[in-house]
């Protein structure tokens, strides 16, 4: 009779490892929070404006992503500015498709209008960083591809502005923003074009405790706890947080002033655990003199826009996601 598995790390309510290597990622947490990470199977017809479709793009790895296609009243020939969107989840959790990222991001590109491409990014245990990198930067490459006519994709073909690119990211997916926009600095991308670069509420840490992760007490399903835990599985081994995918603004990592870095916006909410750092970050960038602008929530929490209970509950939480919204809008409008 087999011997059953045993758990060696776990990060509660979102994953557990165990001891013949393999992931559990069954969500545990709140039953009335399941929704919010439940996929949303794609559709060729519009829902609320815009229309969806799963594409693998690189058969060899793997790596798929989510197309998201705005419904155009007039079909004037206008070519759309283009999203490349990272998940966050630590490196380790969390998948394109997934409702908390389909219902806010469904609203942002209808509301743009612009296309979206979404990443599923490879995971951490089995899949250690640099591995996510890499795959952003495969996806940047894939546009690439297809802004030069070397391959095809009906669902963006003439419809994408390929000069008006932008990397967008939420909290881990942030660190992604800037790592590939950093390694693009160094490529010939034409005829695409980076536009800008915007790391939300980004993973950005240090091995030493900020002040904000000293004084907030996170939330039910964002702790302080797993923060440490992800990046333990999810840096490469030997690594600590002041590794340059985490704290891209410390001494490990290549001077920011020496980058070649579109415009970024950077939004920072409040109530962060990794406010601080996020701040430090948007500090260095200026004092490098990158072209940056910070969108700043009061009183909210760690990716507050995803919360589609508090969005629905709370009227400070949909005020805010609104204005996250509009300062998203306007810095796509402006570059």
């Amino acid at each position: 009779m087999a011997s059953e598995k045993t758990v060696v790390e776990e990060v509660p309510n979102w994953l557990r490892v165990y001891d013949d290597g393999s992931v559990d990622r069954t969500w545990t947490g709140p039953t009335q929070a399941k929704f919010l990470v439940t996929p949303v199977p794609p559709s060729e017809t519009f829902i609320d404006g815009v229309t969806t479709r799963d594409v693998v793009i690189n058969p060899d790895s793997g790596i798929s992503v989510r197309i998201y296609v705005p419904e155009q009243k007039c079909n004037d020939g206008v070519q759309l500015p283009m999203l490349l969107h990272f998940h966050g989840g630590g490196f380790c959790v969390t998948r394109a498709d997934w409702y908390m990222y389909h219902q806010f991001y469904t609203k942002l590109i209808a509301s743009a209008p612009a296309i979206c491409v979404s990443v599923n990014l490879r995971l951490a245990p089995e899949h250690r960083l640099p591995a996510a990198i890499d795959d952003g930067y495969a996806a940047q490459s894939w546009l690439r591809s297809l802004a030069r006519a070397e391959l095809s994709e009906p669902w963006i073909g003439t419809r994408a502005d390929f000069s008006r690119v932008f990397l967008m990211g939420d909290s881990s997916g942030g660190n992604i923003v800037h790592g590939v926009a950093a390694r693009a600095g160094n490529e010939d991308l034409e005829p695409l074009r980076l536009a800008g670069g915007v790391p939300m509420h980004p993973g950005f840490v240090r091995a030493e405790r900020s002040r904000s992760e000293l004084e907030f007490p996170g939330s039910a399903i964002f702790t302080l706890e797993m923060i440490d835990k992800f990046l333990a599985l999810a840096l490469p081994v030997g690594s600590t947080k002041d590794h340059p995918i985490t704290c891209p603004m410390g001494p490990m990592a290549p001077p920011i002033g020496g980058l070649r870095l579109p415009p970024f916006l950077v939004a920072v909410a409040e109530r962060d655990l990794m406010r601080d750092t996020q701040l430090e970050y948007v500090a260095e960038m200026k004092r490098s003199g990158k072209d940056v602008k910070l969108v700043f929530s009061p009183g909210m929490d760690h990716c507050f826009h995803f919360n589609k209970i508090a969005i629905d509950s709370d009227p400070n939480t949909a005020i805010q996601t609104d204005m996250l919204i509009t300062a998203l809008l306007e810095f796509i409008r402006m570059h």
